[in-house]
């Protein structure tokens, strides 16, 4: 291992990145609340600069997927579809597998030039999380408490809502509503078989209504559905203290485009269309893991050298202030002052870990380790 695999793997060095993380970001969400009389103004202006703010704050982690671990993603499409990316309004369908399932979309979102302005359908519990959830707010992200009868008004509001967003946008959507474990996987297979559907050995059952209420608020916005399939080589489960402490990964990604007008606008037939997808989705993983790779030809998008600046500046802004505290607080001789520094440099590493316990599977929400008769 040579200095530079050494000092990826320093607390120290994580409790820097993590400071500059939450540093920078209550600094962002404090410049978006002072946006918020744009609103009633003029609200594409609004909504651009927002978009520009939460880049700034969400390119520090793709920084970490392609700079500090040297993560490489490739894509498994065609030409045509690859033509598309970061022109168009698209809805994203994406496997729930892996803690930094979300980390990976990202990357393609930045690489394509829509990071800013990408969309998810969020449980409502994220609302609450600083950094992410308040920056979402100001992205008018759509929240749900995934109960159906609560939601309804508020997820077709919300998707109504950005049928004029200014921006190209890729809502991102996760059918199966939660991340996959076994005994998610174990339950949602009771219910396909209960309800006559055909079971899945890589996915848990998509649950319909938000991608048809998606589908049915959004066209005639979205021209597009990505679905996107999502692997990595050598059969590792990578996570987001993985991705922290420096170790590479290969994500690799089939992506296939399917026109809008190819989705059926009866809420039936397009809740149909989405289980056959998912059988497909299934196989293509099948696929992967006997042979190692997707059909289709390979692209590896080169990645773009903002994330890596963006991150350097904030790191300039905000470490060369505290380097020079931290001296004069150690050179004063203070007890006080160095318990006191101490503790909030103590205070910092907890809130990045809690914001990395988000991420993990085994603290993931129990959604989905139950049968519930209705579900977003």
């Amino acid at each position: 291992m040579g200095l530079w695999g050494f000092l990826k793997t320093q607390f120290v060095v994580h409790l820097l990145i993590g400071f500059v993380f939450v540093m920078s970001g209550l600094i962002i969400n404090f410049l978006q609340l002072c946006t918020l009389p744009l609103w009633g103004i003029n609200k594409p202006l609004y909504r651009r600069i927002n978009c520009r703010m939460a880049y700034l704050l969400w390119s520090q982690l793709v920084m970490l997927l392609e700079w500090w671990s040297g993560t490489q993603c490739t894509l498994f499409t065609d030409q045509q579809t690859i033509d598309h990316f970061g022109k168009e309004h698209v809805i994203v369908i994406l496997n729930h597998n892996y803690e930094i399932d979300f980390l990976c979309g990202w990357t393609m979102c930045e690489r394509y030039g829509v990071l800013g302005s990408s969309k998810v359908l969020a449980k409502n519990e994220l609302l609450m999380v600083p950094l992410i959830g308040w920056t979402w707010y100001f992205l008018e992200i759509v929240f749900c408490k995934r109960k159906w009868e609560e939601d309804r008004d508020t997820v077709i509001q919300g998707l109504r809502d950005l049928r004029d967003y200014p921006e190209y946008m890729w809502f991102l959507l996760y059918c199966e509503g939660t991340r996959f474990t076994e005994t998610k996987h174990k339950i949602s297979m009771e219910v396909a078989d209960k309800k006559g559907l055909a079971r899945l050995k890589h996915h848990l059952l998509p649950r319909t209504k938000g991608f048809t209420t998606a589908v049915q608020c959004l066209r005639g916005t979205v021209s597009a559905v990505y679905d996107v399939t999502l692997n990595f080589r050598g059969n590792k489960n990578p996570s987001l203290l993985g991705i922290l402490y420096g170790k590479k990964y290969e994500a690799d990604m089939c992506v296939r485009r399917f026109p809008i007008e190819e989705i059926p606008e009866d809420e039936q037939e397009a809740a149909g269309w989405l289980h056959k997808l998912y059988q497909e989705k299934d196989a293509l993983q099948e696929q992967y893991i006997q042979e190692g790779t997707f059909p289709g030809t390979q692209f590896v998008p080169p990645r773009r050298p903002w994330t890596l600046l963006n991150f350097l500046f904030w790191a300039t802004l905000l470490l060369s202030p505290l380097f020079s505290f931290a001296i004069g607080i150690f050179a004063s001789g203070s007890p006080l002052l160095i318990l006191s520094f101490m503790g909030f440099m103590w205070t910092a590493s907890f809130a990045v870990r809690r914001l990395i316990g988000v991420t993990e599977i085994d603290r993931g929400s129990s959604y989905g380790n139950h049968e519930v008769k209705k579900s977003i």
